[in-house]
């Protein structure tokens, strides 16, 4: 299985990507910049032949503070998709109608997001790394975060912890 992942690793398909991404129709990608987006984009279509076009984690990572703990991650995340417009097996309700999802999982996004934009405004640091992932596809067999964990993107024996933010509005 080694070998086969080593293999499809080409020189060539390498500097594919550095061509295409070093092209001036990037303009430099610089961050938040046309050319930034644009390049984003080029990277998610190179995703889709493995992860599929329907489906998207989106990971963040704030690295840790203290030099010999770095390399451990926290992983907190929380699905962001929800069931539509319901179905047999996912509604109680009305079927064919907005399922909005606020509970179910719009709120463990909400604290999720709440909780990045704290670290970020009041400069407080960490002595591990946190990867913050937001699921998808979760409602059909936590699909995203099994994806994850068989194609990781950092080595699974560095994650020491995995919280996961779900329906954290319930009252009952």
């Amino acid at each position: 299985m080694l070998a086969a992942a080593m293999d499809s690793i080409t020189a060539d398909e390498c500097y594919e990507h550095v061509e295409a991404l070093a092209d001036d129709v990037y303009e430099g990608r610089e961050a938040g910049s046309r050319g930034g987006h644009a390049a984003a984009t080029y990277i998610l279509q190179q995703l889709e032949a493995s992860f599929g076009s329907d489906y998207r984690n989106i990971l963040a990572m704030r690295l840790g503070d203290d030099p010999k703990l770095r390399d451990e991650i926290i992983v907190v995340g929380a699905h962001y998709d929800h069931v539509g417009y319901g179905s047999k097996r996912t509604s109680f309700g009305t079927i064919g109608k907005i399922h909005n999802g606020a509970d179910d999982n719009a709120s463990g996004i909400s604290v999720l997001l709440e909780t990045i934009e704290a670290f970020s405004n009041s400069g407080l640091g960490t002595r591990r790394s946190i990867l913050f992932a937001f699921w998808d596809c979760e409602e059909r067999g936590m699909v995203g975060s099994r994806y994850w964990v068989a194609h990781p993107t950092v080595p699974l024996e560095r994650v020491k912890l995995s919280v996961t933010l779900d329906m954290v509005g319930r009252l009952r």
